[in-house]
């Protein structure tokens, strides 16, 4: 598997699986996800198989309260690609962008029923810190994690 950053001649390859992986109301729209990936306070990682894609992640950096704030916006990978460890690489990468971009703190809401990125989440030190009920959509609670890059940051609360 290689692991390279996002081009513009990528998003055909993204959004199919971004439309594989999510159905609607739980998908992200065309315009949004272009929106997103074209960002310039966002990064997105690509992770591709003999150059086909197998999956990506995004992540936004916000300024807030004088620091730079990470919220990662999805990590999305192809059915036939599960289970490999993609996941996993992708996290990976979007939390070195993140300690690149001098983020304390990564954020991420994820679906109260996914038991497998909840996994993936807690076994790289995210920690639960609250609920949203029907943030995904009616009957769709989201769990939201949080994950300290810097020692300091848990203590600025």
């Amino acid at each position: 598997m290689h692991y390279r950053l996002y081009k513009t001649d990528d998003f055909a390859a993204l959004y199919a699986i971004e439309e594989v992986c999510f159905h609607p109301p739980l998908r992200f729209g065309r315009r949004y996800l272009q929106r997103l990936v074209s960002a310039l306070n966002a990064t997105t990682w690509i992770a591709e198989n003999f150059e086909k894609m197998a999956g990506f992640a995004i992540a936004e950096w916000k300024p807030s309260l004088g620091q730079i704030s990470g919220y990662i916006q999805t990590i999305e990978v192809a059915p036939e690609f599960r289970g490999q460890g993609v996941g996993r690489a992708l996290l990976e990468r979007i939390e070195e962008s993140a300690r690149e971009a001098d983020a304390p703190m990564l954020w991420l809401h994820v679906d109260k029923t996914n038991a497998t990125a909840i996994g993936l989440y807690e076994s790289h030190g995210f920690l639960p810190v609250g609920e949203e009920a029907n943030y995904y959509a009616p009957g769709r609670g989201a769990l939201l994690y949080r994950k300290a890059l810097k020692a300091s940051a848990l203590a600025d609360e």
